[in-house]
């Protein structure tokens, strides 16, 4: 794929986002909802920061699977149960992110949710990727 990443000056500088991105390739992966799921089916961690690592490594071994890799992400989506505790871990989500996914940031939004399909689960992430 090839992305560029287009952050206008005329916008907040993002941090740990990119306002828009321009992606051209062959092909285009819907990554589903992941939340921290083990390969039995349930939820690991229990605080956020467990959650959201484990649900990102979740996504990207989808994306993994389809034939992509990180800097592939066009779009993802977070649903958090609790936007005032994201925020307050949002520096510790940065380096994760980092770590798992790299500095390629896609276009991201992080939006409230009132629960999400299991109980237990604190985050959600999902999005689209475009391969070469």
């Amino acid at each position: 794929m090839t992305a560029e990443r287009v952050n206008p000056p005329e916008l907040s500088p993002p941090t740990g986002f990119s306002h828009a991105v321009v992606a051209t390739g062959s092909r285009l992966v819907f990554l589903a909802g992941q939340t921290a799921l083990d390969g039995d089916g349930k939820v690991c961690g229990d605080s956020l920061p467990e959650q959201f690592r484990r649900a990102l490594d979740n996504l990207l071994t989808a994306l993994a699977a389809a034939g992509g890799r990180p800097a592939d992400l066009a779009r993802v989506t977070v649903y958090a149960t609790d936007v005032a505790a994201y925020r307050e871990h949002a520096a510790e989500l940065g380096r994760i992110w980092r770590q798992s996914a790299g500095r390629d940031y896609p276009a991201m939004a992080v939006v409230e949710v009132v629960r999400l399909w299991d109980e237990r689960a604190l985050v959600e992430l999902d999005g689209f990727a475009v391969l070469p």
